[in-house]
């Protein structure tokens, strides 16, 4: 589960990069080094950033999670009883 957030916050990071390399693919016929100059490249990154914090906000909102009464821990007649949901 690790894993898949982690390559949906990559995926949301990089998605601005992939649009305007299409972009320049289709409009210029290229996407050639020339057209990445800094200003693009900023802010590019800006809406990476904002793109990945906006997904951490909602996966942690929205994601799957436990619900019920969380029980915790316990030893019972010498035995450890695991945590768990109710």
């Amino acid at each position: 589960m690790v894993l898949r957030l982690a390559l949906i916050e990559i995926a949301l990071f990089l998605a601005p990069f992939a649009i305007y390399a299409a972009w320049l693919w289709f409009t210029r016929g290229s996407a050639a080094r020339s057209n990445w100059t800094a200003g693009p490249v900023y802010v590019l990154a800006l809406v990476g950033l904002i793109l990945t914090v906006v997904g951490f906000v909602l996966l942690a909102s929205f994601g799957e999670s436990e619900r019920g009464t969380y029980r915790p821990a316990e030893v019972r007649d010498g035995v450890l009883v695991p945590g768990r949901f109710e």
